[in-house]
């Protein structure tokens, strides 16, 4: 064991201290998953490499997420966009995506949702998905949302057509839609409708920047970017991400 990593361990049970004697935790944490394909190539393995990499983190996230007290977890594992990348790599993503949330939904300890464009997904993945999301509809544990075809404005849009669906089915006009449409009906028709909006969000890799990401949950949020990459995430990353939402004064805009 190097000297890093006996130094770590009294550092974090330091964070952790401070971290119950404050106690604000988040009841709802947003992870934007980034910088597989970045660890790959500093590791000089492949791409799918380092997406499985990526996924065998989750897991482990999912855990100090459910020590910590966190309620809901929303995990950004595959984004719109990323369903225009090279049919090859797609492929072999999907396999690995649907493969670990199998393996979450095999693990009896989280209830998990799939919240995205099922439509924009292929149709053998999707049926994956919806059958392990299926398995865990009795849990009780932490609930956590797979975000998987996920794009912030395909949501908002989703959500404006429902909203806009079921106003017709009244025998509503549209200018009587336009008129009476709230911001509380499309939070009604939101993917993630029912769940607390996220408290604080964490991007790895050292990008600072949603990229679409819970678009209209995020309005009140704290960020923390994180520069190690996601399969480098470690414990003190995430205590630190705790650590740094409960020194910030929330307002939600006042």
């Amino acid at each position: 064991m190097g000297l890093r990593s006996l130094l770590y361990g009294p550092y974090e049970r330091q964070i952790a201290r401070t971290l119950r004697t404050e106690g604000d935790t988040p009841q709802h944490i947003g992870v934007i998953l980034d910088g597989n394909r970045r660890w790959a190539r500093a590791s000089g393995t492949s791409a799918a490499h380092g997406h499985q990499r990526g996924a065998d983190k989750i897991s482990e996230v999912l855990g100090w997420s459910d020590e910590a007290g966190v309620k809901v977890v929303t995990l950004w594992m595959l984004s719109t966009d990323n369903l225009e990348r090279d049919p090859a790599e797609l492929d072999a993503l999907l396999e690995i995506i649907c493969g670990a949330v199998e393996q979450l939904a095999d693990d009896g300890r989280w209830k998990l949702q799939h919240v995205g464009a099922v439509d924009l997904l292929p149709a053998d993945a999707a049926a994956r998905l919806g059958a392990a999301v299926e398995r865990t509809s009795g849990n009780s544990g932490l609930h956590v949302n797979i975000a998987v075809g996920y794009g912030g404005r395909h949501e908002i849009a989703d959500a404006v057509r429902a909203v806009l669906r079921d106003g017709v089915a009244l025998g509503k006009s549209l200018e009587e839609l336009a008129e009476t449409v709230s911001v509380e009906h499309i939070a009604e028709h939101l993917y993630t409708k029912g769940q607390p909006d996220p408290d604080l969000v964490i991007r790895t890799s050292g990008e600072q920047r949603l990229s679409g990401f819970l678009m209209w949950q995020s309005a009140h949020s704290e960020f923390y970017f994180c520069d190690a990459y996601w399969p480098d995430f470690r414990h003190v990353d995430f205590l630190r991400a705790l650590r740094a939402f409960s020194q910030r004064e929330r307002r939600h805009g006042r």
